[in-house]
């Protein structure tokens, strides 16, 4: 199972703490000329796994990496699907009979602004009450 890069040298320390405790205890119990026990053989056996998968990791990261042009050559672009999509039919009912306003240009709307504050300033205006 690949581990993550970044937690590679906490867990080669943390299992390099448990391998020493490992082997007091056995320094402790059984005495300094006895071979190694199987929990220091499993302790062992993941440091080197450990190990060897930062030296790969390593090498992976020293190695040839793609330039801007490669990846641009490599993007996925996707194909159309099909053709265009079928229009829906008009449906009958309520919004049959309406139709949309019509297109008024900027100047038509600036000329209709203009009229419509003409006229507020010409009309009378209302006496305030009391």
């Amino acid at each position: 199972m690949p581990i993550r890069t970044s937690s590679l040298t906490k867990r080669i320390s943390q299992n390099g703490q448990q391998l020493h405790r490992a082997r007091e205890k056995r320094l402790e119990a059984q005495g300094a000329g006895d071979a190694p026990s199987a929990e220091e053989d499993a302790l062992l056996a993941e440091r080197a796994q450990l190990k060897q998968e930062r030296a790969q990791r390593e090498a992976r990261a020293a190695g040839p990496r793609p330039t801007a042009v490669e990846r641009l050559a490599r993007t996925h672009h996707p194909e159309a699907k099909g053709g265009p999509k079928a229009t829906k039919a008009a449906k009958d009912g309520n919004g049959a009979g309406k139709s949309a306003k019509p297109h008024r240009t900027r100047a038509e709307k600036a000329a209709a602004k203009a009229a419509a504050l003409d006229e507020a300033r010409r009309r009378p205006k209302a006496a305030a009450k009391h």
